[in-house]
């Protein structure tokens, strides 16, 4: 019995504990290493990396792929993509879309793990398409969460919506790490009866569950788990690596891995931990098991988001009540899956509840956009009183919203003139215009050798 490994510490778990700052010299010495390792594959972009180059490290992310393909000679590269948001927090254009995935195969992306926040999949369909036209491995995704209209029957027709679509694997993402060991068996299991593409399974360490629900993964005979490095790992980053290449070795499973390279990449993390740690960048509060989460769902980087604002309003003796206050929000808005960027959404709006004294008395923008439409069809009903106090008499949208945007990187291109050094530079400020714009002029400061690439060109 053989089972893939997938190695998260240059993403999620970096992105977990760490807040994404890693650096490529952080580890840039550790990635022969880490080729040697035996993985499936590295996740080691998307998410919230791109943005955290632009916004507080100085890095161009292209140039960070590029530069991780460079040592990889035997491991796939896989990334994270939120389908029509792209690494982004709304939704793009089909053009910005397509450009955007076929710059990050040619850049030296292999498998992209494409999902959407609703699981309305006419939401990744565009990615999909691209990734396959561009020869990448496209994998759908399931974001896994539970609620009185969630069930076995709609992930499993989520799984075959998945497979006919045409992607070439699918992940059952539990972004909170509140999918039990028996409910990621049933699944599991109902899934490999119904499809036919190998199945991965993404969890998290958060609720204590993790190892558990890996182990039950492996029995009903999942092709791959997501884990994390032992010194990223925990917490609300994945099960270690080690630990589970240990325990299902033990138990029949080829894992692929070797023993003597992780400790070496173990080795090499425990400074950077150590580091984090004395920079006050990582908190080792949040390696503690938040058995809470079963009840909240809360996703432990949301956890971490509504603490920040309750600090910064002086209201952190509030805490409670904005996590009761979080999944009423959640039943009012149709159930939706508590991944970025709905989780952002409904926390905010919750903690606005709170401190406001009166419920929906404030409403944010994107809850309003998430209500006509804009984000895609909600999983269930929305309140009617919430519905009529921001439509009116409007009806929300039916169709795809992204069929109503125009194209955006022509348009984009003429703006930036000069700035940009290639297509590249364009993708990125359509992302994050202000971030990219004061990269760009931090680039322009220290006149760095940088090689300037189109499409075309990136092989």
């Amino acid at each position: 019995m053989q089972i893939h490994f997938t190695e998260t510490v240059l993403r999620d778990a970096n992105q977990s504990l760490m807040a994404t700052r890693l650096r490529l010299q952080d580890f840039a010495d550790i990635l022969d290493t880490i080729d040697q390792a035996g993985y499936h594959s590295i996740e080691c972009w998307g998410g919230a990396t791109f943005d955290s180059c632009l916004r507080y490290l100085g890095e161009d992310p292209w140039e960070r792929l590029r530069t991780i393909k460079s040592h990889m000679k035997h491991t796939k590269l896989q990334m994270l993509l939120r389908g029509q948001n792209l690494l982004g927090y709304r939704h793009y254009s089909d053009d910005m879309v397509r450009r955007f995935v076929r710059a990050s195969i040619e850049n030296g992306m292999d498998i992209i793990r494409i999902f959407d926040a609703l699981n309305d999949l006419r939401n990744i369909q565009t990615a999909v398409d691209e990734c396959l036209k561009n020869n990448g491995h496209a994998q759908g995704t399931i974001c896994y969460t539970l609620s009185p209209i969630h069930n076995l029957n709609m992930y499993v027709g989520l799984g075959k919506e998945i497979e006919q679509m045409g992607c070439q694997s699918l992940c059952i993402k539990d972004m909170a790490g509140i999918m039990s060991p028996k409910e990621c068996f049933d699944l599991v299991t109902a899934l490999k009866q119904e499809i036919h593409i190998p199945i991965y399974v993404h969890t998290h360490q958060t609720t204590g569950l993790g190892f558990m629900t890996y182990l039950k993964a492996a029995e009903a005979g999942a092709d791959g788990i997501d884990c994390a490095i032992s010194s990223f790992a925990g917490g609300t980053s994945q099960p270690a690596t080690e630990t589970m290449a240990y325990a299902l070795g033990q138990m029949g499973y080829d894992c692929g891995v070797d023993s003597t390279v992780l400790k070496k990449i173990n080795d090499f993390f425990v400074p950077e931990e150590r580091k984090f740690i004395q920079d006050g960048v990582f908190d080792p509060s949040v390696l503690g098991v938040k058995a809470d989460a079963l009840v909240y769902q809360i996703p432990g980087g949301m956890l971490s988001n509504l603490m920040a604002q309750l600090k910064a309003q002086g209201a952190i003796d509030r805490l409670d009540e904005v996590l009761a206050e979080t999944p009423r929000v959640r039943a009012d808005l149709g159930y939706p899956p508590l991944v970025t960027p709905l989780s952002q959404m409904v926390g905010v709006q919750a903690t606005v509840n709170v401190l406001v004294g009166e419920r929906y008395k404030n409403i944010g923008k994107e809850i309003k956009a998430y209500i006509k439409g804009e984000y895609g069809k909600a999983p269930g009903p929305i309140n009617p009183e919430l519905m009529q106090k921001v439509l009116g008499d409007e009806q929300p949208l039916t169709g795809r919203y992204a069929e109503t945007i125009a194209p955006e990187f022509e348009k984009a291109k003429a703006e930036l003139g000069d700035k940009a050094q290639s297509d590249l530079d364009v993708l990125s400020y359509i992302c994050f215009p202000q971030q990219a714009l004061a990269f760009f002029a931090e680039r322009e400061k220290k006149k760095p050798l940088v090689a300037t690439y189109t499409f075309e060109e990136v092989q």
